[in-house]
């Protein structure tokens, strides 16, 4: 299984190029933004749908794709397709937006028997993060209000920035250094310590997929980064949900600034990483038939 580079830095460039700004403030940008998602998801012959919700004078919407399976239970992949004020926001969130409609493309080829459901949320950067009005809130109160039975949900925030680079990583506690490298050169899961038994899973997954690093943290939420995404929003529901990500600002230098462009990631390893998701969902599937 594999994943084209160039279809990933394709897709980031007109997202964040084309598309770009994608604050709230620009409601065409973000609309042309959901309609090539839309286009996109459209080709793997999956059921398109969109949530639309509004919030201040705005009207905003969730791009989503059901790939139906046998069962009932559902694993929801997502990710955030705004950007935060007048950046082109490449890695935050093109890439993880990017990585969704490749593995759109690859979950749709595959038989499993749990439903998958893909989103692209909008409304994930300020003013509404933190807020009931992200994008990941609306869906995931929705899917309680459904009383749809919830295997996890992965969020991909950030995945497509890597350096070699001694001491390119940095961390939030500097404890944490003397247990991860000090070069930012891997893909990691992160979720709170209700997580851990679905951040096992989807290490051992990813880890046998390709050659990229992966390493994991499951750490206490008053620990600064562990729910900056929209994974935070379907804790409050009692669903297992991770966050899989470059680990943004404490790599990426770039973040919420100009410099954050297409020309700035590394898409061989994010195609690697679209690659691990994928057989981590596989994996998942396959542990809760058993």
């Amino acid at each position: 299984m594999s994943v084209n580079p160039a279809e990933l830095q394709a897709h980031v460039q007109v997202i964040s190029e084309r598309c770009f700004p994608r604050s709230y403030e620009y409601t065409t940008n973000l609309s042309n933004c959901a309609d090539y998602i839309r286009e996109q998801f459209a080709q793997t012959g999956g059921h398109v749908t969109n949530q639309v919700y509004r919030s201040m004078v705005y009207s905003f919407e969730n791009v989503i794709l059901l790939l139906p399976g046998t069962h009932d239970s559902r694993i929801v992949i997502g990710a955030h397709y705004d950007a935060c004020g007048d950046t082109p926001g490449a890695d935050d969130n093109a890439s993880g937006v990017a990585g969704l409609i490749e593995l759109a493309r690859l979950l749709a080829g595959t038989d499993l028997e749990h439903t998958i459901e893909l989103v692209a949320y909008s409304t994930e950067e300020p003013p509404f993060f933190d807020t009931d009005d992200m994008g990941s809130a609306h869906h995931a109160r929705r899917l309680r209000e459904q009383d749809v039975d919830l295997l996890a949900m992965f969020s991909l925030e950030m995945i497509g920035y890597f350096s070699d680079e001694k001491g390119s990583q940095d961390y939030p506690m500097q404890f944490l250094r003397l247990f991860y490298p000090s070069r930012g050169n891997y893909i990691s899961i992160i979720g709170n310590t209700k997580q851990r038994q679905l951040i096992r899973w989807v290490k051992q997954s990813m880890r046998g997929a390709t050659d990229l690093p992966v390493y994991s943290a499951s750490i206490p939420g008053f620990v600064s980064g562990v729910e900056f995404s929209d994974h935070k929003n379907y804790w409050k529901y009692g669903y297992p949900a991770v966050m899989i990500t470059d680990t943004a600002f404490y790599r990426n230098s770039n973040y919420h600034n100009s410099g954050d462009t297409a020309d700035t990631l590394d898409y061989e390893k994010m195609s690697k990483v679209v690659v691990g998701v994928y057989e981590a969902v596989k994996c998942l599937a396959e542990e809760k038939n058993k």
